[in-house]
């Protein structure tokens, strides 16, 4: 059998390298929007990256800036924290040993603040167990690898059950953060609407020596969930 490929003849009257009627149109359009703009191709260059900087910012990550000191020692003042804004748009909701950040307006004060989430709809924490540790669903909670090195869980007693759809949350340097224990009884309780979640504390990605991942703590890992929708 010959096996040699046979040269076949072009067909001339087919131009698939040519640009069609839809490309040359819009080959036209970009060119008359760059001799339009100032800058030219670098003005819409610029312009595109702003764009998807804008939307990136919208509806995927946000940068945040940390303004005080309530989630030292692993938050400082000034550091800068990128927010995953999609991780609780496909089901998943906040779970206990997450950093949040959240809109605390007519709950905690004007503007957005940053905070773990100590408790979910349905639990039960309690404030202090003989150990001086929060309990959340009967489970006393070790908080030693987060809590600020001198603190207390606590120097409030409470001993709230988190409604539904709301979190309870706390600053891991718990003697200089204003947080749910100091809204008990505001408006809400204390209680922050998930509606009202931003998204999830991922990365801090400046200053650079202070670059890492932040990922959610053990300790709540054993805490029982709760018929309230709790998860762990």
């Amino acid at each position: 059998m010959d096996t040699e490929a046979q040269p076949t003849k072009r067909d001339r009257t087919s131009r698939p390298d040519s640009p069609g009627p839809e490309e040359r149109s819009r080959f036209a359009l970009l060119t008359r929007l760059t001799e339009w703009l100032p800058g030219g191709r670098v003005t819409l260059t610029l312009f595109a990256c702003l764009v998807f900087l804008l939307l990136l910012s919208t509806f995927v990550v946000q940068p945040f800036q940390i303004p005080s000191g309530s989630m030292e020692e692993g938050l400082r003042i000034g550091d800068r924290v990128l927010v995953n804004k999609l991780t609780y748009r496909f089901g998943a909701g906040p779970a206990r040993g997450d950093v949040i950040v959240f809109d605390g307006s007519g709950y905690f004060g004007d503007g957005d603040y940053i905070k773990r989430v100590v408790g979910v709809g349905g639990d039960h924490v309690v404030c202090c167990d003989k150990r001086g540790r929060i309990e959340v669903n009967g489970r006393a909670v070790d908080e030693s690898s987060f809590l600020y090195p001198g603190d207390s869980a606590s120097s409030v007693p409470f001993d709230v059950v988190v409604p539904p759809g709301t979190l309870f949350v706390l600053g891991d340097h718990r003697s200089d953060s204003s947080d749910s224990r100091d809204h008990l009884g505001s408006p809400g309780g204390g209680m922050v609407p998930v509606g009202r979640v931003i998204g999830r504390a991922d990365w801090i990605v400046w200053p650079y020596p202070h670059w890492t991942h932040l990922t959610r703590p053990r300790a709540y890992a054993r805490v029982p969930a709760t018929t309230g929708g709790a998860h762990g």
